[in-house]
């Protein structure tokens, strides 16, 4: 996919044959391959654990990996990106801070024949070489099977929605909504979007508590849109308490689920992901095929199981 890695690893070579013994150890880290990692807003922990997997398996699999910070912003990380291509990377592991903007690094990385690998969310005008993520709407039609089976199939839905248009939020949508069809008393009553946001989720729930005190169930579609609506319903003195869902598996929601403080989260794979993501990249620059969508598996983990949260908690899948 990539061919300037080997045209580089060549003039390496050359370099130190010309040069000399002194010379050898400058061609050789020329040759290492650097790798840019775009990452969408390192505040969130989920983004945070990506990146940590990312750094670790680079350092084992000597690569160098540059890191840039987007904040939340597109337009940052499209200059941010832009960077990275005027360094000439050879590839870029690419977490897009939003939905609108998403195709454009991906777009002039290639106009640049810079690999992209995009982690979590992809551009759908544009997407990466290969995409890793979770399959959401396959985990987001478990945790909605689980709802409908704890309601007993009847139940007032809220929805605290992410960013809207983006892969995950799209996709946990899609898989979510599959389950409740085939309960059609378990009902959506409101829905509205935080953004990813605790404190947005927070003072979205306490709006939708005040029009309908009868909602029964909240669904974050990330751990700390759960975390804000679980709050928002302990404020309003909501008795009996609703079942209150995330998703993710953050230590923030493990923590939650562990201590009964919501009901239940998806964890993600985040530690293989990217694992996965330095690999692809690897692969592509030495010019192996890799699959156009690498879907993972997430697991459903329910505050019946606190011992299996504390072991995410030590070890992260």
């Amino acid at each position: 996919m990539n061919l300037r890695r080997p045209a580089v690893a060549v003039l390496a070579i050359s370099l130190a044959v010309g040069l000399g013994a002194c010379n050898r150890v400058s061609a050789s880290e020329a040759a290492i391959p650097v790798i840019g990692l775009a990452v969408a807003n390192l505040q969130a922990d989920f983004f945070n654990q990506i990146k940590q997997s990312v750094d670790a398996e680079a350092k084992r699999r000597g690569v160098k990996v540059r890191v840039a910070d987007a904040g939340g912003d597109a337009a940052t990380q499209i200059n941010q990106i832009q960077d990275f291509i005027t360094r000439q990377v050879d590839a870029i592991i690419y977490i897009p801070a939003g939905a609108t903007a998403a195709s454009v690094p991906v777009k002039a990385a290639h106009r640049a024949k810079i690999p992209v690998i995009a982690v979590d969310r992809n551009a759908p005008k544009a997407p990466g070489d290969t995409f890793i993520a979770t399959d959401s709407v396959a985990a987001a039609r478990t945790l909605g099977d689980y709802v409908v089976k704890q309601t007993g199939g009847k139940g007032d839905v809220a929805i605290l929605q992410g960013q809207i248009g983006t892969t995950p939020q799209l996709d946990r949508q899609k898989g979510f909504e599959d389950a409740l069809r085939t309960a059609p008393q378990v009902k959506v009553v409101a829905q509205r979007p935080a953004d990813w946001s605790q404190d947005k989720a927070f003072a979205v729930a306490q709006d939708m508590i005040q029009a309908n005190r009868n909602i029964n169930v909240f669904w974050g579609q990330a751990d700390a849109m759960a975390l804000g609506a679980a709050q928002a319903a302990r404020n309003a003195n909501l008795n009996p308490f609703p079942l209150v869902v995330g998703f993710d598996g953050d230590f923030a929601g493990l923590a939650a689920v562990r201590d009964g403080k919501i009901d239940a989260t998806m964890v993600q794979q985040t530690q293989l992901m990217g694992r996965m993501a330095v690999g692809s990249a690897i692969d592509i620059i030495d010019g192996k095929q890799v699959p156009k969508e690498q879907l993972q598996k997430a697991f459903l983990l329910t505050k019946a199981d606190p011992k299996k949260a504390q072991e995410y908690i030590g070890n992260h899948p």
